[in-house]
Formats: structure tokens, sequence, C-alpha cells
């Protein structure tokens, strides 16, 4: 079916005791805490694997002068070095996935140059430090700031990046209070668990690879271009996917270099991990952003004029850009609106999807310019976002779906104690602690993509359902198998999930925070055939049938499925996007409220307590959604405090690019944390009647605790993360204005 209609009653809305909806711990933990979920390295499908090495790119710009693999290949164990001189051929680029290795220009540091194949890891590493290579190196371009004005409008996009309504200029010329605001964010990392790995094996003219991948369907459909081949002919196999929050949605040299080589060793397997350091250097980054803010309000608060404009950066020859100015279309009412974006390229590795692209840093300036606002007006933040909210969406002139984001600002308020809020600055001090507390909303888009799902019941009463969704820790496992038990009314423990396999229906994969919607309402309309089926092998009244404990139950009739199914039952399902998308504005909605401590002689920052509201919908499984939301805020507080790569201004080189470089919050750092949902059901969304969560959560978390920063300190910092020398520098110039005052 597609969502051209909204939905009506379901099962899950009328059938009560079920699965859906229950804290159920995840069904796969056993397995993980227990070391028998098989990440992609750990497979022992694919018999007698040479070992791969990547060999990267030591220079940002220029090109190879001569590589010389003599020594390598004479060293012990190894049997392959691939380089630009042996590569099989490629075909095209296709979702940000290209060739590699298919000639001499280099286009950042970190660009795989060889690879090296031996019979063990450690032989392959030693071989790959023993490559001489030698480049003619030009001067690249590398830093944001310098190249705004080459920044070009961006030519391929989803989404226009542009948008415009009514007058901005001049609304915002005749405003009674502005505020013009430049914030920027800088380069950061996807900094997942599990390092991308893969292994590949050729049969034929037939390639698979076992590999950590977020989006299996799309990397098929990718690694099918640059591999010359029929889509069919391309199988990858994801089971367990250990974190990946953008980094894995498209393949990367560890699947293309894997099978590459695999081929030229006549099909032999080849398996590559990227080390930790190549995760940061040759993989996918977070742009860094330079935005503008400019907001207009009259002396009441009510804005009439927002303009957002975004500056961000990838690859040369790419066109990924953050959309960081596209919330700003929907979230505050106002009569003059103007957002845009442009594109620099530097030199450095390509810009691509992270933890909620475009609104995660898009909303640490929009939200941190509406707190100046609320204080230049001299009104409470919330107060100021109440004023503004829409009755449509402001852009698209449609419906909201569903919106409750003043009620979650509100729940917020009165949960957090907000009342308790001393308005001025560095006002409140605990011993040696400036505290302060900030707010901020949270948005993000909710979008659905096409899922199918195969579900077949045996006469055991085990339900086994497929599709090539995958679990990236997220908890797909146990969402899924909670809405087929209670849809075919069976326990959980009796659903077989078979996940990350492009050889089973198609399905949206991980990422966007549309998994669990696409997947899961696939599914669901694959368990309606399958109950229509059943139903239709009894004389029960389906208008009125409920399935519970084994059994289909219809007024004063009930049958038991054991009794029906015969020698097994198989049905399909698919989900597919409507006019729906068109004719409602869907987002999902939060409120963040942080308090922070400031240290008045080192300007240290510590998070003392946070609290997100939220609404996502039918909430099929309150833990894992907690456990989503709080995951988010948690990204939203290293966003605001620590998270960024330093680029080297001279070489274009990453300066911290590991894990004891690259500083992510750790428990210590993450006090009191809370996540709070607000019951809601979208009958516009999906069958399921849920939104997306994965993402949610960072959205706006970052820019309360910046605001919390400043109520604590009156030091205002819009270049993110705020780290303590800038609340130094801040310490320093007020008292430097003290003593001139």
């Amino acid at each position: 079916m597609d969502m051209s209609q909204p939905i009506g009653v379901t099962p899950l809305d009328t059938q009560t005791g079920g699965p859906v909806g229950r804290p159920i711990d995840r069904v796969d933990g056993p397995l993980k805490v227990t070391g028998r979920a098989t990440y992609a390295y750990e497979s022992r499908e694919m018999k007698n694997p040479g070992y791969g090495f990547v060999v990267a790119a030591t220079v940002a710009k220029g090109r190879i002068r001569d590589i010389d693999t003599a020594s390598a290949e004479r060293m012990p164990g190894v049997v392959h070095v691939l380089t630009h001189r042996n590569v099989p051929p490629q075909g095209e680029k296709k979702e940000q996935v290209g060739p590699l290795l298919t000639g001499t220009e280099i286009r950042h540091a970190g660009q795989p140059v060889a690879l090296v194949v031996a019979e063990s890891f450690e032989e392959a590493r030693a071989a790959a430090a023993a490559i001489r290579v030698t480049y003619d190196q030009d001067k690249g371009a590398y830093v944001l700031a310098d190249a705004l004005a080459e920044a070009k409008k961006p030519e391929k996009a989803r989404t226009p990046p542009d948008s415009s309504l009514g007058d901005f200029e001049a609304g915002f010329a005749a405003a009674a209070v502005t505020i013009d605001a430049r914030y920027t964010t800088p380069v950061q990392s996807h900094a997942m668990m599990e390092p991308h790995a893969t292994i590949a094996a050729w049969e034929g003219d037939r390639v698979t690879l076992i590999t950590a991948n977020q989006m299996p369907n799309r990397g098929q459909d990718a690694l099918a271009s640059v591999f010359k081949l029929p889509k069919d002919n391309v199988r990858l196999i994801s089971r367990f996917v250990g974190g990946g929050f953008g980094g894995k949605l498209q393949p990367q040299a560890d699947a293309i270099l894997a099978a590459l080589a695999s081929k030229n060793l006549n099909g032999r397997p080849v398996k590559v991990a990227l080390t930790r350091q190549q995760v940061f250097t040759s993989t996918t980054r977070r742009s860094d952003t330079v935005q503008r803010v400019r907001l207009g309000a009259d002396r009441d608060g009510k804005l009439t004029a927002i303009g957002h404009e975004s500056w961000s950066d990838t690859t040369p020859g790419d066109s990924f850009f953050e959309t960081s100015a596209n919330v700003t279309r929907s979230l505050y009412a106002a009569p003059n609106r103007l957002t845009a974006h442009r594109l620099a390229s530097l030199n450095l590795l390509p810009a691509s999807s992270m933890r909620a692209p475009g609104e995660a840093v898009g909303m640490l300036a929009l939200e941190g310019a509406m707190d100046e606002l609320a204080e230049a007006l001299n009104l409470d933040p919330i107060e100021l976002r109440i004023r503004n909210e829409p009755a449509e969406d402001p852009e698209k002139k449609v419906p909201f779906s569903t919106r409750q984001l003043v009620p979650c600002l509100r729940e917020g308020a009165r949960l957090f104690g907000w009342d308790k809020r001393n308005p001025k600055p560095g006002s409140v001090r605990d011993g040696q602690w400036m505290v302060g507390h900030g707010v901020a909303s949270a948005a993000r888009l909710n979008p659905l993509q096409p899922a199918k799902a195969r579900v077949r019941l045996d006469p055991d009463g085990t339900l086994t359902a497929r599709m090539a969704m995958t679990d990236i820790g997220t908890g797909t496992y146990t969402i899924l198998s909670q809405i087929a038990a209670e849809m075919l009314g069976l326990e959980v423990a009796q659903v077989r999930m078979v996940l990350g396999d492009t050889a089973d229906p198609m399905s949206s994969g991980s990422g966007g925070s549309f998994g669990a919607a696409s997947s899961g309402s696939a599914l669901y309309m694959a368990c309606e055939a399958l109950r229509g089926q059943l139903l239709a092998k009894t004389d029960l009244n389906p208008q009125n049938a409920v399935f519970t404990g084994g059994r289909i139950t219809s007024g004063n009739g009930s049958a038991a499925l054991r009794d029906v199914i015969g020698s097994g039952l198989e049905a399909e399902g698919e989900i597919k996007p409507g006019e729906n998308e068109k004719k409602f504005s869907q987002y999902s909605y939060g409120a963040h409220f942080a308090e922070v401590g400031v240290d008045a002689d080192t300007g240290e920052i510590r998070l003392r307590r946070m609290l997100g509201v939220f609404t996502g919908g039918r909430i099929l499984n309150p833990k894992t959604a907690r456990s989503q939301a709080i995951g988010g805020m948690v990204f939203g507080v290293g966003t605001a405090l620590m998270e960024a790569v330093e680029v080297d201004p001279r070489f274009g080189t990453f300066v911290n690019h590991d894990l004891a470089e690259y500083h992510v919050p750790v428990h210590a750092d993450l006090p009191e944390i809370d996540a709070v949902f607000l019951p809601e059901l979208d009958d516009k969304t999906n069958p399921l009647k849920s939104k997306g969560l994965g993402e949610l959560g960072i959205c706006g978390a970052g820019a309360a605790v910046a605001n919390a920063v400043y109520n604590a300190t009156g030091i205002r910092i819009r270049d993110y993360p705020l780290t303590l020398d800038k609340i130094l520098e801040g310490f320093t110039a007020k008292e430097t204005g003290q003593r001139r005052a």
C-alpha cells in the first residue's frame, strides 16, 4: 500500500495486552552479551580469506608520481598488492560510492592508494608499511571560512537548497527587535564503535559481501554500478552492525577494495577492516558549517522575519551539503522568510549524513538565536517559542500531521522546574560553580521509505519474517518481533526475524529515523495479509477478529491457529510513500531542558541534569525508545561541549583522528538524563501511526546546553564546541569591560 490516505482503526488500536507498546528487552541482547552475534569481521562463512590492509594517501591534493610495491610484494605471506596499475575495470559513481584506485589524482588526505592482501592481518599491515609512495603535491583548500566567497548553490538536492516567502530583507529591516548572529560548527566524525569491515568473495560474475552497512539495498545498487554488474549479481549481508550514525550509509573503501582484490585473486575471499584512524580519515565526516541567522520580531515577540543561511563543504567532485536551514522552514511562524545553502569544495574527505543531518547542526544556530532574541525582548524563551507557534507549515502551507511542540515545552517546563530559573545571566552560584538553565525546541523530519517483507507461519506456531533491514544497535530486531507477534497473537519468542540480507525482500535500511516506521509498516502489511489467509480458512467474522494467545476470536467464535495453519502459510507486504507526504507536514517534536555548572575560575563546564520531552507517534517499545532519545541527547552534549575534528590548515590532515583525541561524552560526563514521551498517534504517517525517534534526541539538545551556559555565565559562545578556553576568553573580556567601565 502507499500512504495517500489517513489510516483507520487497526489491530494495534483495538487489541490490548500484546507486545507492542511494552518495554520488552532486546531479543538480540543475549546473543550480543555472550559473543554469539557475529559482526562482519567475525564471520566464518567464507573460508580461507586473505587479509587486506589499506594504504592511504598522506597528502591532501596532488598526484601519485610513483608507487613502489616491490619490497612489499616480497614480504612473508603477501599474496597480492592492488594499486591503480592492476585494479579491475570499474563503472560509475552512484550515491557517493565511486570507483577507487582508478588513477593517480589525490583529492584528500586518507584517500586509498593501495591494498595489500596477505595470509594474516599482521603480515598485510607490515607489508603496507613497506610501500613507498611519492607525490607531486599541490596547494589545496582546507578552511571553510576562507572559501565562503567561492561557495556555490548546490546543483543536486532532494530538497531545494533555497526558499523564500514574503520580503525577508524588508521585513527584517522594519522589525522592532533584530538578531543577526553568525554561528559555526566544526568537522565531526561519526565515531561508531565498530570500524568498517567487509569480507568479499566472487563466484563467477557474482559477488557477495559480508559487510558493516546500514542500508544494504542502497549499497547493493551503488556497488553494482561500481562493479559494472546487474544489481542482482551483488549480494550484501549485514546481520549485525555495531553502530553507524550515518558513517555506514554507503559502502566504503573496505567493501570496494575487498571485492576488487577478491576478483583479482580468482574469487578467493578477502577480508578488510579499517583501522580506527582510517575510519576518521578514509570514510566520511560531517561537514563544518558557517551559519548566519537573522530574526526580526515586534515588541510582543511575534516573529516578522526569519533568515537562515548556511555554508558547508565537501571534497571536489561531490555534491553533498549539510541542509542546516531546512528545519527553519517549518519550525516557527513569520510572514517574511529566507533560507539558503551554499557548498564549497575543499580538499577534505567527503562529507555525508551524520546523526540527524541538517537539523542537528542547524538547530544549534537557530535555537541559540531564539535564545538571544528572547533576551533582547526580555521575554521567557519558552514563551517566545509559544507565541510563534504556526497554525500550518509556514512555507508549504499544508497542515501538520500532528504537532505537539507546545505541549512538550510546557510539560518539560513543569517537570524540569523551569519556573525556578533565574533569567538574569550569571546570577546563580553553587559554591565555586556558576549555575544556569537552558531550553531549546527539538524537531526532526519524519520520512517514509519503500520497504517489503515476507512472512511464513509454520505448523509449530513459529513465524519467520525476512527483509533486508538492518539493526545498527537501535533495537530493530526487537521492534519488528513485537509487531509480528502482536499482529498474529503470538509470543515474541515465537517470532524469528531474519534481517540484513539483500537476497530477502528489499527494505529501507537504518538511517534518517525512518527504519522502524518503514520496515515495520512493510511487516505489518505482510502480517495483515497473513491474517487474511488465516481468517479465510475459518467461518469467523473478520471485522471483529482478534488474534491473541495463539487463537483467533471473533464474537462468540474462536479458532486455534494450529488448527488452521495447515502445512504453513506465506504472505508478503509492502509500504510506499504516498500523497500524505505532500498533503501534510510531518515532523517529530520535542523540547530539551539543561542545567549546567561552570567553574568560576577554570571555565570547566559540567552538565548537572538534562530532560527531553518528546512526541513520536505510537511508541512501539518505551524502553528502546527512551534509550534512543537519551543516546541522541548524549550526542547533543558532545556536540555542544567537545566534539570537533581539528583540521590542520597547512596540510588538510586531521590532527585528532582516533578516540583518544576525538572527545565524546563518557559516563563521568553524564549525570541525570531523562527522556519522557507524550501520548500521540499519527494516522497520516504509516500503518503503525508511529514517527521516527532515532535522531530526534540530538536535534536542539546542544543548543539547550549552550543556552544554559549563557544563563550561567553571561558569555554567549557561537563557535561550537564550547570549550573552556572560550569561556576563559569570555571571562577576560568581561573583566576588561568592567575595568574600562
